[in-house]
């Protein structure tokens, strides 16, 4: 991962623990969560910014979350449409910027 993939990472699961006293150390790819727990979040969010919603929205239910630690890997093939551009790094991260904002002001799932 790039250096400014960690750093975002890092600093969303900071931002998530001052809100929510969860932290996790980062927004990885991989998440495991039950169906009906999974429906009681209400997630709205469709493109980069589903996995810090569902993250939020994990904490702020109470949930029971268990953060396990994988290894990362270098990219199979191709460039990133993502990290491998400004532009596209810069459309990610207003996306998942908007959305930690609308979910740190709007009202807690229920349980």
């Amino acid at each position: 991962m790039l250096w400014h993939q960690v750093l975002a990472g890092r600093l969303a699961g900071l931002g998530i623990g001052a809100l929510t006293g969860v932290s996790y150390s980062d927004m990885c790819a991989f998440r495991a969560i039950d169906r009906a727990a999974l429906a009681r979040l209400e997630l709205r969010e469709m493109t980069y910014g589903w996995n810090i919603e569902m993250q939020m929205q994990a904490a702020r239910a109470r949930l029971r979350i268990a953060e396990v630690p994988l290894p990362y890997r270098r990219r199979a093939g191709g460039t990133s449409k993502v990290a491998g551009s400004l532009g596209g790094t810069f459309r990610a991260g207003s996306r998942i910027v908007t959305t930690f904002l609308r979910v740190a002001t709007g009202p807690a799932p229920r349980r």
